[in-house]
């Protein structure tokens, strides 16, 4: 599997309309998260980052990281459905969890939606095992669960 080359840095102002079209693409987005308000959420402390990887000078792929300082977090993994299937997403998440090791954070967890088995099968195949713990969430501004 050829790897394209893939330029990664934070995300620049310009970036954020291109990132949001590339989550689209990749199906990331749902009607209960804004992706233009987590985008800004991740850019406002140092515990947080979205790196975008270019290719070619166009962003083909990003990776939202943060932490707490125990534990750290990915989101908004994604891979413009042209470009998948040439390492980009391992080279992404290779990113994410060199970002955690510079910040001193021991162990990254992410979420998979129970339905998406190619997620699931991509993380597994980097290394990731299912967690025994359960997920509990609750909406903090008096929102109805999400399904």
């Amino acid at each position: 599997m050829p790897t394209a080359a893939l330029s990664i840095a934070p995300i620049a102002d310009s970036d954020v309309a291109d990132v949001v079209v590339l989550w689209q693409a990749c199906g990331l987005t749902r009607p209960w998260n804004d992706p233009s308000a987590d985008i800004a959420l991740a850019r406002r402390g140092p515990n947080s980052a979205l790196l975008v990887g270019r290719d070619a000078g166009v962003i083909v792929a990003t990776a939202m990281v943060g932490h707490d300082g125990h534990r750290g977090w990915v989101y908004y993994v994604a891979v413009d459905p042209a470009h998948q299937g040439k390492g980009l997403g391992r080279t992404m998440m290779a990113s994410v969890e060199d970002w955690l090791r510079a910040a001193g954070v021991p162990k990254l967890q992410l979420l998979v939606r129970r339905e998406n088995a190619k997620a699931s099968a991509f993380y597994q195949s980097l290394g990731y095992e299912e967690s025994t713990s359960v997920m509990l969430s609750k909406w903090l501004d008096g929102r109805d669960p999400t399904p």
